[in-house]
């Protein structure tokens, strides 16, 4: 099979203060608007390749709204759409700003997805022109600024489910996974398109709502960009959620917080690269730090929470021992584990 997916290029999500949410990202993310249509507004990292990398959307409550995979090639897009239809799930093509011709198609586990081939580079002109010419813009101005947009991470209802439908149809390479200590019971799983750890994530989801989103996540170039960013969010009074710390899985960096929707944005750096293309699955345990590598305090418990809200965070369903039912509500809660 062709390698079908190279990257994933843009996150659009809803919310229903579209320009509270936008004035956040200018001001305390460092992100800039390049277009608004018809009530969206696009937004892009000062490293982005493409026109824009997250989108805004007027919503009732703050969700998913698409999730966009840049295709290898125009024929790989084509092989995408046969294969997902071959799979049974029927979806259509669609003409989107910036990427002329897309295959829109809603995954068996909810989440809306957009294929795409056709890009608009973005090249800055003028003041926004970097004296580095493979670079798209120059460098932003705001301390902490994130160079591009790094991944997005979904929640559903079967882990292992997921991972095996995005595998067998699209090609996505199985990095890694976090199965409890208590049992064997997998909450959360990494899926990449190329070199990176991940470009797609996955949690456990408990509630009755299909295609939740758990967070995105942008790139900052260095650790000290990361902390720097930490120091400036807290400056300015907006409230850490979680980090700065390590993620064992990935290797990451990572600082979580919220925008004015309550969506949760995500900065990491660092994580290792990996260019093995029969690469075994690693399978590791909350106890082993993959969620914390340093395994110095617990995660909070509104990290379990997804978007849009729904009847609860947890997979703690009737029939659930009582011995695992606060794993899995959050496997990170124990000191030392998150």
């Amino acid at each position: 099979m062709i390698k079908l997916l190279s990257h994933l290029s843009y996150v659009a999500v809803t919310s229903p203060d579209v320009e509270a949410s936008v004035k956040f990202y200018e001001d305390h993310v460092g992100l800039t608007v390049v277009d608004r249509i018809d009530g969206a507004v696009y937004l892009r990292c000062w490293g982005d390749y493409y026109r824009y990398s997250l989108v805004i959307v007027p919503g009732e409550q703050p969700s998913l709204s698409t999730m966009a995979w840049r295709t290898s090639s125009a024929e790989a897009l084509e092989e995408a759409a046969t294969r997902i239809e071959a799979a049974g799930i029927q979806g259509e093509w669609v003409e989107a700003p910036g990427i002329d011709r897309a295959y829109r198609f809603t995954g068996p586990f909810g989440h809306s997805m957009t294929l795409h081939w056709n890009v608009e580079r973005f090249h800055g002109e003028g003041e926004a022109a970097s004296i580095y010419p493979d670079r798209p813009s120059r460098r932003s101005r705001f301390a902490g600024a994130p160079r591009q947009l790094d991944h997005v991470t979904v929640a559903t209802s079967d882990v292992d489910a997921f991972v095996k439908w995005y595998v067998d149809v699209l090609g996505f390479r199985f990095m890694a996974r976090t199965v409890l200590d208590e049992a064997p019971i997998s909450v959360f799983s990494v899926l990449t398109t190329n070199e990176k750890s991940h470009d797609l994530g996955v949690v456990l989801d408990g509630s009755s709502v299909a295609g939740r989103i758990n967070h995105y996540a942008f790139w900052v170039d260095t650790r000290e960009e990361l902390l720097i960013a930490a120091d400036t969010l807290m400056e300015n009074g907006i409230p850490i959620e979680y980090g700065p710390s390590i993620h064992g899985i990935g290797e990451q960096n990572f600082l979580y917080y919220r925008e004015p929707s309550t969506l949760r944005i995500e900065l990491n750096t660092g994580g290792y690269r990996n260019y093995v293309p029969d690469w075994d699955a690693q399978t590791w345990r909350p106890s082993q730090g993959s969620n914390n590598f340093y395994r110095n305090g617990a995660m909070p418990m509104s990290m379990t929470e997804s978007f849009p809200p729904a009847d609860g965070p947890s997979a703690t369903e009737e029939g659930v021992p009582d011995e695992i039912r606060d794993a899995l509500l959050n496997p990170y809660a124990e000191h030392g584990r998150g």
